[in-house]
């Protein structure tokens, strides 16, 4: 159960304690680090069809995606998005030496800061909230109040990457490792009808017992090098330095996948269970599986892909929206 320390009363009423008169549509943002950016453009669908959500949630990067719509700033994100590129991508992690992870999260932090501001969530026009991980404990942390930027932070904290967050003296990471697609919490916000979007790449959920694996042959041993002039020796190393660091976060090239994705993998798939049996326990009203095909978990400079993939998985699923969500249609 989610910590009472970050928890309101079930009863406490959403707006000055009176309900509104159609039902609370609650959405829930779930988790999948870059393939994330679906949710901008699933979450901009779903308001032109005429979807008001009174109540957003999310895990991860749902809850950063969610923190924006809800504070009136989708618009700023998606630009943000759309505007990056490998090289900025990379350029956004700054190593930590502090031992938590490998990432600061410091440069994210401030770019965040900078587009959001020091908005409080208790503040924001739309009921929201982020789902974070206990360190230790295991306890699922609703973030429900306090600066909105460090419960995004907490709840994108992907163990072995980025650093834990500190909130209210307790150290937090992803919120994916207990509630991928947080239904639960927004019905306990108040949500009488919950639409769950989930991030879906190609193969997920199909995981299976293979009982045997045949053998395959070995892969040609690379050829020892070759002496040559010690300068250009030197910027050869930097070179494939900078060329292995590289691919250690974005798998690029041949040969193993590379250590970020080697974890987040790991997590993905372990995510993937715990998703199923969330959801089976406390299914949606209505569950939009965002199809992201192959697109990598670090690829951040495809949003305009991802966006439009969004889009149009909720367009697809108007039907099914319209049987369970009140349609209200935009006003001029």
């Amino acid at each position: 159960m989610p910590s009472a320390f970050f928890r309101k009363s079930e009863s406490e009423s959403f707006s000055g304690g009176s309900r509104p008169s159609r039902p609370r549509v609650g959405v829930a943002l779930g988790a999948g680090a870059a393939r994330g950016w679906a949710h901008i453009g699933a979450l901009q669908e779903l308001v032109a069809m005429g979807v008001c959500p009174d109540i957003v949630v999310g895990s991860s990067i749902g809850a950063v995606v969610g923190g924006c719509f809800a504070a009136g700033r989708l618009d700023t994100l998606e630009s943000f998005a759309r505007s990056l590129t490998k090289r900025r991508v990379f350029g956004l992690l700054d190593v930590s030496f502090n031992g938590g992870g490998l990432i600061g999260g410091d440069r994210l932090r401030w770019r965040l800061e900078e587009s959001i501001g020091a908005m409080r969530i208790e503040d924001l026009p739309i009921r929201y909230a982020g789902v974070a991980t206990e360190i230790g404990s295991g306890h699922e942390i609703w973030l429900k109040r306090g600066p909105l930027v460090e419960a995004m932070r907490a709840s994108y904290a992907l163990p072995g990457l980025f650093e834990p967050v500190r909130v209210a003296g307790r150290w937090l990471f992803d919120g994916a490792i207990v509630n991928p697609v947080p239904v639960s919490v927004a019905r306990a916000l108040g949500a009488d009808r919950v639409v769950a979007l989930n991030i879906a790449s190609e193969g997920s959920g199909r995981g299976t017992a293979i009982q045997d694996v045949p053998e395959a042959d070995e892969a040609p041993v690379a050829p020892a090098p070759t002496a040559e002039d010690p300068r250009v020796g030197v910027m050869n190393g930097l070179r494939r330095g900078a060329g292995m660091l590289r691919r250690q976060w974005t798998s690029e090239g041949p040969g193993a996948p590379g250590l970020a994705s080697v974890m987040v993998n790991a997590f993905n798939i372990t995510q993937d269970r715990i998703m199923r049996s969330r959801l089976a326990g406390d299914p949606p009203d209505v569950l939009v599986s965002l199809k992201i095909g192959r697109i990598g978990l670090f690829e951040f400079h495809r949003a305009d892909e991802l966006i439009a993939l969004g889009r149009e998985a909720v367009r697809k699923a108007r039907d099914e929206i319209a049987e369970h969500v009140e349609l209200t249609p935009a006003k001029g």
